[in-house]
């Protein structure tokens, strides 16, 4: 290389870096500066992950995750399970499950396989529930996962496990739910003693946790949304996850410390070099800034915007309970399918026991998935809405834990997605007579343009017999099921 092409190399090396450096954006702490964030166009493409509900509410598996709460409440049947099974307040607190939380058979690469053979795309851990016990190695609090029970770093070893298997790293943090979540105002409790504030929480007076607009109840100080937001960048700088996904209630914390970890997570995440995601439920964060999650819910219709549900694979419990409900495998794909069709993605709550196993009937239900997913996958990764998302009889129920209200899907119910050109409908059961017809692909229709030229089902060697009427695309399914769930048709035009 000559000296004049070094010249012109080089200024050409330092103009890529300037036009690089003016690219990014410097986020303030602002909605209206948080507002210039743009969903990934990664983000747009994944359609389901995979996290887990797991820590010392673990141990007693009763019920819920919630059992750290309701132990402490007088008159709960759990309050009266936990004294019948382990003794009196005074005695045996939450704390004490922390050293039975040993977590001995947890595997984190065994699990990060399980989760990439499901078909996610994203997985990982709580971080941090409301319960207080922080799972990772924090030098903020001593009450973590290095320092107490399982002694290892279970963010670090899913992170590492995570990436191993090309997914994108999500956390989850629950930390803001732990005001006024115990006792603390109770002496008659380890919650009121002052030397467990650690784990428990500020003291905060009785009736503090039931914020109802009639009750009126002290907003966390300073110090409390202080040590929020240093804890969530901790795990940022230790771990730089993909995507940060918030429970609800985060409009407790103050909206400059919201703020703040907005602007601190996206200016970070350009310096780590990518894009990353934070979600948020109901009206915790300004609408634009962040991707809007719902809780065991879904929307009735697509929207123009990205969204993500988020819900269990048990019908009651988000953590292992000794009597699960698990929800079928249908039920999931069908979910999956109807949230895909209005722009959404899904995030799997998975329910590992406290020595960190996954339960058999977790394991078959995601295996199950996966193997629906490889063959159907096309029609849901890397998709896109098309003009309707769907058409059928099934009416859904909108509203925050408003899932248990849907009925199962029929083969009337179709769903649609795009992607390369293709529109795939997807059948979310089987035609009793295997034959279906798709009414919002009549020849007449205001929504497809241009004639259907061909009609397959992925995963069926059988070729199809179908007609293009004035009452819709009649389509006759194959003899044989190509797959045991909701079932991909793929039409050409």
């Amino acid at each position: 290389m000559n000296r004049m092409m070094k010249k012109v190399f080089l200024v050409c090396l330092l103009l890529g870096g300037t036009l690089t450096l003016q690219a990014q954006t410097k986020y303030e702490p602002t909605w209206e500066s948080l507002k210039q964030y743009k969903v990934p166009e990664w983000w747009k493409n994944t359609k389901f992950g995979i996290y887990f509900h797991w820590g010392p509410y673990s141990v007693p598996a009763y019920k819920t995750e919630w059992y750290s709460h309701w132990m402490y409440e007088d008159g709960h049947p759990i309050r009266k399970h936990h004294e019948s099974t382990y003794g009196p307040l005074w005695k045996f607190g939450y704390k004490d499950f922390i050293p039975m939380f040993k977590a001995e058979k947890f595997d984190a690469d065994a699990w990060a396989e399980l989760f990439k053979k499901a078909g996610a795309q994203f997985a990982g851990p709580v971080a941090e529930h409301s319960d207080g016990f922080a799972m990772w190695d924090s030098k903020l609090t001593p009450w973590n996962a290095v320092k107490m029970g399982p002694k290892r770093d279970i963010v670090r070893l899913m992170q590492q496990a995570v990436k191993k298997q090309g997914m994108k790293f999500v956390v989850t943090y629950h930390r803001h739910w732990i005001y006024a979540w115990y006792p603390t105002w109770n002496k008659n409790t380890d919650a009121g003693d002052p030397k467990y504030a650690g784990l428990y929480g500020p003291y905060t007076p009785k009736g503090t946790f039931k914020m109802a607009e009639d009750n009126p109840v002290k907003y966390p100080d300073d110090e409390f949304n202080k040590d929020w937001l240093a804890r969530l960048e901790e795990l940022m700088g230790n771990y730089e996850p993909d995507i940060i996904w918030f429970d609800n209630r985060m409009d407790i914390i103050g909206e400059k410390y919201r703020k703040q970890f907005l602007a601190d997570y996206y200016n970070k995440a350009q310096q780590w070099g990518k894009e990353v995601v934070c979600t948020y439920k109901s009206k915790d964060m300004a609408e634009g800034t962040a991707v809007l999650d719902l809780e065991r819910s879904r929307m009735s219709d697509k929207r123009p915007f990205c969204w993500l549900t988020d819900d269990s694979i048990d019908w009651g419990a988000w953590c292992n309970v000794s009597d699960p409900n698990y929800k079928t495998t249908n039920r999931l794909i069908d979910f999956l399918v109807d949230v895909v069709s209005k722009n959404g993605a899904v995030l799997l709550n998975v329910t590992p026991t406290a020595e960190g196993v996954m339960p058999k009937g977790v394991v078959t239900r995601l295996l199950e998935m996966g193997e629906w997913l490889k063959l159907n996958g096309e029609a849901i990764y890397d998709t896109r809405p098309w003009e309707i998302y769907g058409e059928g009889p099934q009416r859904i129920v909108e509203g925050h834990l408003s899932e248990n209200k849907n009925a199962d899907a029929v083969a009337e119910d179709i769903r649609f997605t795009t992607r390369d050109g293709n529109l795939y409908a997807i059948a979310l059961d089987w035609p009793a007579d295997r034959k279906l017809v798709i009414r919002s692909l009549s020849s007449g229709n205001s929504y497809l343009k241009k004639r259907i030229k061909g009609v397959s089902m992925l995963g069926a060697k059988e070729k199809l017999m179908w007609k293009q009427t004035d009452k819709g695309l009649e389509v006759t399914f194959p003899e044989k099921r190509p797959c045991d769930f909701a079932y991909v048709l793929k039409l050409r035009y």
